[in-house]
Order: C-alpha cells, then structure tokens, then sequence
C-alpha cells in the first residue's frame, strides 16, 4: 500500500471492521490536510507525518501494493466519530468480536496499540484484570474515550485513574459462544431491556448495540449508579448462592434456592443503600428474577472476587452476615479459586 494512497483509505465510510493490522480510518486526518489557512496545514503536516511513522512500523511501506477502495469526503470539518459510527473496540472475545461484527470498526486484541490520532470511542471488551495496562499504555489524549463495559465495581479502579467520568455501560446480554447470537436483556419485567449507558458515548454505544438489534437505554449518572449496583448485587448473589449449593446454573440457584436468593438481595440493597447512600427503585427482586429467567442457562461460578464480592465482603458480617457466610461455606468446601481475605 503506497503511503501516497492513505488519505483515500482514510476517507472510507462504509461498514468494516479493520484489523489492527491494516489502515485505521481516520477521516479527520485527511480533513486537516485539506485545510487551507497556514496554521491548519501545520497542524495536518505534524499529524500527517506521526500518522505515516505509525504505519511504517506497522508494515507499510511505499514498496506495498495500493488497495482499491472507495473514497468520500465530508464537508463539515466538525463532524465527529459519533456521527460516521466509528469506534475502536479492545479485546477480541465473545463481546468485543459481538460489537466489532457491525458499524465501522478498529479491533484491538492482545498486544496492539490504541491510536493517538484516532477518534471515537473505544469500547473495553476485555476482563476486568486487563484493564490496568490498557489504560497505562493508552495515549493520554484518548483515555477519555475509553468506555468500561466491565462487570462489577469499578469505582476504585476508575477513581485511581482519574476516569470517573468516563462512560460506563451495564450489559444485561449475553452471547453463548463466539459468533453465535446474543440474547438481550429483554424481561417481561422490562421490555424496554436492562442494558444502560451513561457518560459522553452512551449514545454511540446505544447506536452500535441497536445496529445489532440490542437495546442500550441512555441515561444520567443519578439513574445509572443503583441500576450498576443492582447489576453487581444480581452476579454477587446467584453466582454465590449458585455455587455454594452446587448448582449447574443461575437458573437453578433461583428456582431451587428462591428464599435464600431472596434474602441475598434485600440483604445487599440495605447494604448497598446505607453505605452509599442511594435509593433503590422498588422491584429489585422481580427485575433480577425476571433476567435470571432469560439468562436460565448461564453457568454459576463466584470469579473476580475482587471485583465482585468482594465489595459486600468489605462491609463486614453486621452488614452482610448471610453473603459472608456463603462465602466462607464456599471456601470450606473448596468451591473458591482464590484465599478470602
């Protein structure tokens, strides 16, 4: 690929998805080549050149064949990644192969390297232990578009990073295997779907995820932290309780253990409620039972304790007696990968 023929790359905007191997998009470069006044031009001749410096290590090179492709222009020099649909998304596995499989896409996987130039956001489809070095070795001018599709609490993690604002999703789907159709949070309890987003590209990932036929409702953050902390009392409690009663499935752990799921819960929302401060909406139960019944199937397992659990396990045994004291019947039995604390 000549590096004279770039700039018609970077103009494309048909649906790809771009292996981090090949030419990011990258529309704005191109349009600050086309600027006319002398300070644009600069500016465009500076990124021009860290952006052929960042394909050259990539590969490409001026001996490389051209690739035929399909160039367009756009002629507002504000239009943003949002509205072109762009987006980056880290990590290669049943999620991220899911939200990269629509949309005009860069898929990151292990080892490649977020671009300085790029735009968009950039959906994180990766474990929550990965998240440390991702966002260590993201340039500092794109880690606010890092988007956290992670389950769990996050706010430790976010807070050390300087990234609470940063937008944040809950994802109430799941996707069996890769490459086979997920199954949306859609309960008879919310028909409107469970997943949310809150933060600047809560509407981009609304998008994306309607692109594949998943609902993502858009909301602020007074909305979205009980609803995170509803999502990490449903994981907490069915996984538990689902291993520590050698259950096959969450399915199972709410049919066959409905009173002691039930007093997980109520158990945790007051606990959740006092030390947070924050207000449930009623219907917890029925709104966790009522997922529980569409993701029957899923396997339990407790898994990123530190993450997970162990939020509840921090509050000590006046707060959380019946959560901790699964837990230690878990540990006894050998149920844990892991030492409590």
């Amino acid at each position: 690929m000549r590096l004279s023929t770039l700039a018609q790359l970077l103009l494309l905007t048909s649906s790809t998805t771009v292996a981090w191997t090949t030419v990011p998009s990258n529309a704005n470069t191109c349009r600050s080549l086309s600027q006319t006044t002398s300070l644009s031009a600069s500016r465009g001749a500076k990124k021009w050149s860290r952006k052929k410096a960042w394909l050259e290590k990539r590969g490409f090179t001026e001996e490389s064949e051209p690739l035929s492709a399909t160039s367009s222009t756009n002629s507002s020099s504000e239009t943003s990644s949002s509205s072109s649909g762009l987006c980056t998304v880290v990590g290669g596995g049943r999620i991220g192969s899911l939200l990269s499989s629509k949309g005009e896409t860069i898929l990151l996987k292990r080892g490649d390297t977020i671009d300085p130039d790029g735009s968009g956001p950039i959906l994180l489809a990766t474990r929550n232990d990965a998240l440390d070095s991702i966002v260590d070795n993201c340039p500092p001018n794109r880690r606010k578009d890092l988007v956290f599709l992670q389950n769990g609490y996050l706010d430790t993690f976010l807070e050390s990073k300087g990234l609470l604002d940063n937008t944040q999703a809950l994802l109430y789907l799941s996707v069996p295997a890769l490459g086979v159709e997920a199954v949306d949070g859609i309960t008879s309890v919310n028909p409107e779907g469970l997943t949310a987003s809150t933060g600047e590209w809560a509407q981009a990932l609304s998008d994306r995820l309607g692109s594949l036929d998943l609902k993502c409702n858009v909301v602020g953050m007074e909305e979205y932290r009980p609803a995170m902390f509803e999502k990490l009392i449903w994981i907490s409690t069915y996984m538990l309780v689902g291993t520590a009663k050698s259950c096959t499935s969450v399915g199972q752990a709410g049919s066959d253990y409905t009173a002691l799921v039930e007093s997980v819960v109520t158990e945790l929302v007051t606990a959740v409620s006092k030390k947070e401060g924050i207000s449930f909406p009623e219907g917890t139960m029925a709104r966790l039972a009522a997922y529980t019944d569409v993701v029957s199937d899923f396997p339990c397992g407790v898994k990123e304790f530190e993450w997970r659990n162990q939020y509840f396990y921090n509050l000590g045994d006046e707060e959380c007696p019946i959560h901790n004291g699964l837990l230690r019947e878990c540990a006894e039995g050998g149920k844990l990968g892991f030492e409590l604390p």
